[in-house]
């Protein structure tokens, strides 16, 4: 049984809208990189006091993991990939295709491993680095959303796990996710302004 055409749709239209400002903010955040290689003493768009800058996480070992042989690859950069196949897959989604098994499942379990990545920085960002990105917060609430989007769009319109309890359907079907996905955002929300608010607002 498959929920109304809607609700699937509109669960697609999220992870399309939130895959499309995390792809923003790559771009962003790329332009910016690209700004501070070249100018390294320079300040960027969002370097606005010790504590909120950009120019902080950028040059930090942890905004360049992957490295191709010797030359290292910034994050922003994998966004740039990464979130436009986020962004194609939820279009296919929105012309109401259903994927094939491996397709779909590979796509909830790559939006999930992009959400481990982006709370791994936001924690990394809070409490090693001591500094926000507000083009990264944007990308952790975004690929928040997007996780969510697909996990709602994988159960109810793809139809996976195929022998899925009746629990998660009913889970999904009548949106307790929803509740738990409001509480999530109130969360990182909370941590932020815990951890940081008097930066923010002093």
């Amino acid at each position: 049984m498959s929920e109304p055409t809607s609700s699937t749709t509109s669960s697609y239209l999220i992870a399309a809208l939130a895959s499309l400002a995390t792809l923003y903010a790559s771009l962003v955040l790329s332009a910016e990189t690209l700004q501070l290689a070249r100018h390294p003493q320079g300040q960027l768009s969002c370097d606005i006091n010790s504590v909120v800058s950009c120019s902080a996480v950028a040059q930090s070992p942890q905004a360049e993991l992957i490295r191709l042989g010797t030359l290292p690859v910034p994050n922003a950069f994998l966004g740039l990939i990464a979130e436009s196949v986020f962004l194609t897959l939820a279009v296919v989604g929105l012309c109401r295709i259903k994927m094939p098994r491996l397709l779909a499942a590979g796509t909830w379990l790559a939006s999930l491993a992009a959400l481990a990545y982006a709370l791994w920085l936001f924690t990394q960002s809070l409490f090693v680095i001591h500094a926000l990105c507000p083009w990264c917060l944007v990308m952790t609430f975004a690929t928040s959303l997007q996780f969510m989007a697909f996990s709602h769009a994988t159960v109810i319109q793809q139809g996976l796990p195929r022998k899925r309890p009746g629990w998660l359907h009913t889970y999904y079907q009548r949106h307790f996710d929803l509740m738990v996905d409001l509480i999530w955002l109130v969360a990182l929300a909370t941590i932020v302004l815990a951890v940081e608010g008097s930066a923010l607002f002093g």
